[in-house]
C-alpha cells in the first residue's frame, strides 16, 4: 500500500538558513548574513529550495565566518557570514514576500578524512641527557 503525500505537510530538511542580508558577488556567488534555523549546517551543504517560492535553486555552502573566524559548521540559532555558490543567488534578495528569504537543503555525510593508521614507535637517543625517548 502506498501513501499519498500530504500537500500541507512541510518536507523534512537537514539544513535551513534565514537570509538577513545579501551581498551578491556575481551570478553564481553570494555572501550573506544568515541565521541558522535548522541544523547544524556544515560546509558543503547543498541548498535546493527557497521556502515559499516556486523557483528552484542549487547552492553549495563554501564558507562560514563566525565572529570573524572561519568554522566548519554553524549551530541552530547562530548567525554568521556565509558564502554560497551555484545557481539561484539572484533569487535570494529580500523581496516583498512575507519576511526574509529562507533556503532549505541537505547536509553531506561527514567526511571520514585521511586514514589514521597507528604509527610505529621510534626510539631516539637524547645526546644531551643520554636517556632514551620514545615518540608516539
Amino acid at each position: 500500500m502506498t501513501a499519498t503525500p500530504d500537500p500541507d505537510r512541510r518536507p523534512a530538511v537537514d539544513a535551513e538558513f534565514r537570509i538577513d542580508h545579501l551581498r551578491p558577488v556575481d551570478e553564481t556567488r553570494a555572501t550573506a548574513a544568515v541565521r541558522c534555523t535548522h541544523g547544524p549546517v556544515r560546509l558543503g551543504a547543498r541548498f535546493h529550495r527557497l521556502r515559499d517560492a516556486a523557483a528552484p535553486i542549487d547552492l553549495v555552502l563554501t564558507r562560514i565566518v563566525f565572529y570573524g573566524r572561519p568554522v566548519d559548521a554553524l549551530d541552530p540559532a547562530c548567525t554568521a557570514l556565509v558564502t554560497l555558490r551555484g545557481a539561484g543567488t539572484t533569487l535570494l534578495a529580500p523581496g516583498a514576500g512575507a519576511g526574509p528569504p529562507t533556503i532549505q537543503g541537505a547536509i553531506p555525510p561527514p567526511c571520514a578524512g585521511p586514514s589514521r593508521a597507528p604509527r610505529a614507535r621510534t626510539e631516539r637517543r637524547s645526546w644531551l641527557h643520554g636517556a632514551t625517548q620514545y615518540s608516539p
